[in-house]
């Protein structure tokens, strides 16, 4: 083997330097000094997202199972950004009595679960691709779970377990028909064989892996187990769960469908798409207008958000590229800022329902403007970040050209506007009904007011700063070789 292939890999390397370091701080250190690792972790970790953005050779890795190029780099590192930011706002819970006991295997199980996503994000191969699957998925059980005296969190765990193996053997019966019509695992080699087979055999395996990913993006109808899970994991895991791990799969997802299976985008996957990415965006968004829990109204507004992310896969080009990863970062700020205001009031007060937030504004100042942001952002209102990302993804979508993407952007517009609905509610809660307080004074912790201040910074700044939708641009441009199956 050429050990000089690791090279290329400097993002894979550093994350499991820094998963080591920790690993060796939670089992080696005496007990005084424990309580110190979770800031000794999020400062670990800072610094090697600050040197992940040092760009790194590009090539071939292992005979072609993996590829590390500029997309994939500049994915990793958004998603680098969303882990350092949940690290910093759970630095308190995992400091907290009943927590404080396994807070080591909290960040080394997240740290695990975020290599597994990038195994998926640059393989080229699909052994090496679930081999990152189920890297990625299956720790996140044991984070569901880390609350032990709660029921609901037993609960989550085990929906989110059954939900894992049963999407995940979806997923590997569609590659088994791959197989059976290409004889490869390669990537290239599948494209190459499938080029002109249009078969109900291979119909058949698209909708099984569009399945499988499906449940990982809680994409209609592979929704139904995201609200219980997010309502009974800790909120620190949920603030991961809906930005974290649905980022890495749609970016993974937009490749194998590009790459594999591009030769079948207008007879296949385009149609089966559609009837998603519609039922996704319409149905997240109804039901997200009943709940009264933030928990489960953030589910089913992640789910709404999914169908969005998919409006970049659907248009297959750099353009759509570009337009989804934007998106995923200003959804990481968007979504972290809510859910650090959940968790800091959770924490103390253990008041998660929106109607325990009127007047919010009264009590906690801060808390409510950083909420208002991120529920403007989230729902597409200007001049903030969420509404350039809303419309960069529609017109990477609308770049194809196509009627049937016309009428599919103008339905997602349409549920835009529906979405302010339920959006505006928690602002109305927080602003309007000032006499009905409930929740005292709540004094965070200086950690959770650093990441809750750097969600409303980049909120407010990266729709303003046009160079950050531009570099990604130009960074999928140098990869649109990806789509010259379509």
């Amino acid at each position: 083997m050429d050990y000089s292939q690791f090279l290329m890999m400097p993002q894979e390397i550093g994350l499991l330097l820094v998963f080591l370091l920790v690993f060796i701080y939670d089992t080696f250190m005496p007990a005084r000094s424990q309580r110190f690792l979770p800031i000794f972790t999020t400062v670990l970790f800072a610094i090697y997202t600050a040197f992940s953005f040092v760009p790194c050779q590009m090539g071939e890795l292992f005979g072609g199972m993996m590829e590390t190029n500029p997309a994939t780099w500049v994915m990793k590192c958004v998603l680098n950004i969303g882990v350092f930011l949940v690290f910093l706002q759970a630095i308190k819970w995992t400091n907290d009595d009943f927590v404080s006991v396994r807070r080591g295997e909290f960040y080394e199980l997240i740290m695990l679960t975020l290599f597994g996503m990038f195994l998926m994000i640059s393989a080229r191969h699909f052994l090496l691709f679930v081999i990152g699957l189920e890297t990625a998925s299956l720790p996140i059980a044991a984070l569901t779970a880390f609350e032990k005296r709660y029921y609901e969190s037993h609960e989550a765990a085990a929906k989110y377990i059954f939900t894992a193996i049963f999407s995940s053997a979806i997923f590997m019966l569609g590659i088994s028909f791959v197989y059976g019509m290409s004889g490869s695992l390669y990537f290239n080699d599948i494209a190459t064989a499938l080029i002109n087979n249009h078969s109900a055999l291979l119909i058949a395996a698209v909708t099984f892996v569009i399945a499988g990913v499906g449940y990982k993006l809680s994409l209609v109808p592979f929704h139904q187990w995201t609200a219980d899970v997010y309502q009974g994991a800790p909120t620190a895991v949920t603030s991961y769960l809906s930005v974290i791990s649905k980022g890495a799969a749609a970016f993974a997802f937009l490749v194998i469908l590009v790459q594999v299976f591009g030769s079948a985008y207008e007879q296949v996957w385009q149609w089966i798409l559609y009837a998603i990415i519609i039922l996704t965006i319409t149905i997240g968004n109804l039901f997200a207008i009943r709940q009264r829990n933030l928990k489960r109204f953030l589910a089913f507004s992640s789910i709404s958000q999914a169908g969005y992310i998919m409006l970049g896969v659907i248009a297959a080009n750099a353009v759509g590229m570009a337009s989804m990863i934007y998106y995923i970062l200003v959804y990481i700020f968007s979504n972290l800022a809510a859910f650090g205001v959940i968790a800091a009031i959770e924490r103390q007060s253990g008041k998660v329902t929106i109607d325990d937030y009127n007047g919010l504004f009264k009590t906690n100042p801060w808390m409510a403007f950083t909420m208002m942001l991120a529920m403007f952002s989230l729902g597409g209102i200007p001049p903030f970040a969420g509404f350039f990302s809303k419309f960069f993804i529609f017109v990477g979508a609308a770049s194809t050209g196509s009627v049937a993407i016309y009428v599919l952007v103008f339905i997602a517009l349409v549920n835009t506007i529906i979405s302010l609905y339920y959006y505006l509610l928690v602002v109305k809660a927080m602003f309007i009904r000032q006499d009905e307080c409930v929740i005292p004074y709540i004094d965070s912790h200086w950690t959770e007011e650093i990441g809750m201040t750097v969600c409303v910074m980049g909120i407010i700044t990266i729709g303003i700063v046009s160079g950050v939708y531009t570099f990604f641009s130009q960074i999928t441009e140098t990869v649109s070789h990806m789509f010259t199956l379509i």
